[in-house]
């Protein structure tokens, strides 16, 4: 039997919800936080699903961080989940945003060209592969990570909801569903949000707290408070990445929109219980939905890593046994099945030249001794991206088992 919310004993016993709340809000397991939700203080029980949630994701960190995958596989992946996750948590607020513009500015973040609306987002996003350490010790520091993120992009899309308070916003704000119906009302004014952020920022850096409930209840908090006009909801899920990453594998950070994107209504409707009166300042709905996230974001980031490691050892065997070419040719074949498994759209030239160690003439070379039918070639802008044609590589390797059935290789399913 799942265990009810305070705001469901409400409406089956009056006599029995208050007698909850009392147990729970005085048991010896229960985290006392220095922050109101109305005029209730905030709460969290440490359930046994929430315990077991945390060994599992533990369990799961440790299975994901022993795959070993080449550097080229290694660094494709990420960019490639990279894409994903800022298409996703775009989405997610009904921002519209594509893989090609994500990845055009991928390209080209060396130019720090501030023309194009998301910049500020992939920069940060990028930030996070290179492990950059941030702080959030203040007001100031959150206010400062949003203008990294988002200040170009409001200033020219939207100049009226930019920040027009001491550090936040000034005036009130309100949260609409679909139907236009207001469902949250953000704290207001600025003191209060200055107040209630500096408890959260309290909470967030107090180490007697598990790390994973740390940042289910700030990302709870964030949606909360409502310090902004825009992009609360994207800056919280940045923050949640960027704490998650330095304390489990760092692809989970790249993982967190897709698996919110998937749980949507559990998503919202956690905000919309923890945010009820009736809750009475429980967050404990929030941290056990929030941490499930994180615990099947891992699980389906095993998955995609052993299935992807798999196929990529068999098309390797296969390079190996059947086509009799020099040691550079059948490197080049594995980064380009690499490219095929890891990636949206192929690795660029100047990508396989350091991964080659070759010159720009002898890649060429190279990839034009390979049959046409079995490279793919993507153009983007002024660039060129190849990798390996899988669908056909597949043909060939059932054709070969076929007439060769001695060999010690079997057609993937």
């Amino acid at each position: 039997m799942s265990r009810k919310n305070l705001k469901q004993l409400f409406h089956m016993n009056l006599a029995e919800y208050k007698a909850e709340y009392n147990r729970r809000f005085n048991s010896d397991d229960t985290i006392h936080l220095p922050i109101y939700i109305g005029e209730n203080q905030a709460f969290i029980c440490q359930t046994p699903e929430i315990y077991k949630m945390i060994v599992n994701i533990e369990r799961l960190d440790k299975a994901i961080s022993q795959i070993e995958l080449p550097k080229a596989a290694e660094e494709q992946y990420v960019n490639k989940c990279l894409v994903d996750e800022i298409i996703l948590t775009n989405n997610i607020e009904g921002v519209h945003s594509t893989r090609k513009e994500i990845g055009d500015i991928l390209q080209d973040l060396s130019k720090k060209s501030r023309k194009n609306r998301f910049v500020g987002l992939v920069a940060k996003y990028k930030k996070l592969v290179q492990r950059e350490k941030l702080n959030f010790n203040s007001c100031e520091d959150i206010r400062s990570l949003y203008d990294d993120i988002f200040y170009e992009e409001i200033k020219e899309n939207d100049p009226e909801n930019l920040p027009d308070g001491k550090i936040f916003r000034k005036s009130a704000v309100e949260v609409h569903s679909a139907s236009q119906k207001v469902i949250h009302k953000g704290l207001y004014p600025e003191s209060k949000i200055i107040d209630a952020f500096e408890k959260s920022i309290e909470i967030l850096n107090d180490e007697t707290i598990d790390f994973l409930i740390r940042t289910a209840v700030f990302h709870y908090l964030f949606g909360y408070i409502h310090p902004f006009y825009d992009g609360n909801g994207r800056t919280s899920r940045f923050i949640s990445s960027y704490l998650l990453s330095q304390n489990l594998n760092p692809l989970i950070a790249f993982r967190l929109s897709y698996t919110i994107k998937e749980n949507i209504k559990k998503y919202y409707d956690a905000f919309d219980v923890c945010n009820n009166p009736l809750n009475k300042g429980e967050l404990t709905p929030f941290v056990e939905m929030f941490t499930g996230i994180v615990e099947s974001s891992m699980e389906q980031l095993l998955n995609s890593l052993e299935e992807k490691k798999k196929k990529l050892d068999y098309y390797d065997e296969f390079i190996s046994t059947l086509y009799k070419c020099d040691k550079n040719l059948t490197r080049l074949y594995y980064v380009l099945v690499q490219a095929a498994l890891f990636t949206n759209i192929g690795i660029s030239r100047d990508e396989l030249i350091s991964h080659m160690e070759c010159s720009g003439n002898t890649l060429k070379k190279m990839l034009d001794s390979i049959p046409q039918e079995l490279l793919l070639v993507n153009q983007r802008k002024n660039k060129k991206f190849y990798l390996l044609n899988l669908d056909e590589v597949n043909k060939r390797i059932e054709k070969s088992f076929n007439e060769n059935s001695h060999l010690d290789i079997t057609p993937i399913k």
